[in-house]
């Protein structure tokens, strides 16, 4: 989607030299997907050891939305328009990595017409699976289980959820 730019009509509209001067978060995007069971499809990347969610970085000058059709049609050959905004987790800087804003939409039940239509980026991903909670949990870093059951519990309520760390604001994490 292309979005046209806003006319300012002359209007100071504020310091380019002050906007390159504030500090840019990493942004990525991730679609959950389900099946009639409530399962969540999960891939298996090729280049590291944990499991991941459809999604990947968004690029400069990409929406996250965007970004999220992008991914899914790169991983899993499938062309699909993401449902609504289910969370927006941000997390912290961790060692190698810059503090990052993670959007996540809800993918909606995927029918078995589209999970048989799956073509896996060969070069990035080994295989998918649908997967229970409690596997989301076996095969995924502890934060992103706790953003993906977070996600699942914004999308059986009908709302979003703001999360810090894979926890909604205002919960005090337990571990």
């Amino acid at each position: 989607m292309t979005i046209a730019l806003e006319e300012t009509s002359g209007k100071d509209i504020g310091s380019a030299e002050y906007t390159r001067s504030i500090p840019r978060k990493r942004s990525a995007a991730t679609v959950v997907f389900t099946d009639d069971a409530g399962r969540v499809l999960l891939c298996e990347p090729t280049y590291k050891q944990v499991w991941e969610a459809p999604g990947g970085a968004v690029e400069a000058d990409e929406s996250p939305r965007d970004g999220a059709v992008r991914e899914v049609r790169e991983e899993l050959g499938l062309v699909v328009e993401p449902g609504r905004l289910v969370a927006v987790d941000y997390v912290p800087p961790i060692e190698g990595r810059t503090e990052g804003l993670i959007f996540v939409y809800d993918g909606g039940r995927m029918t078995d017409e589209q999970a048989a239509a799956i073509r896996l980026a060969d070069e990035e991903l080994r295989s998918w699976a649908w997967c229970t909670v409690d596997q989301v949990h076996e095969r995924m870093r502890p934060l992103v289980a706790r953003r993906i059951e977070a996600a699942l519990r914004a999308i059986a309520d009908g709302d979003a959820v703001e999360l810090e760390n894979g926890y909604p604001v205002g919960v005090k994490p337990t571990e």
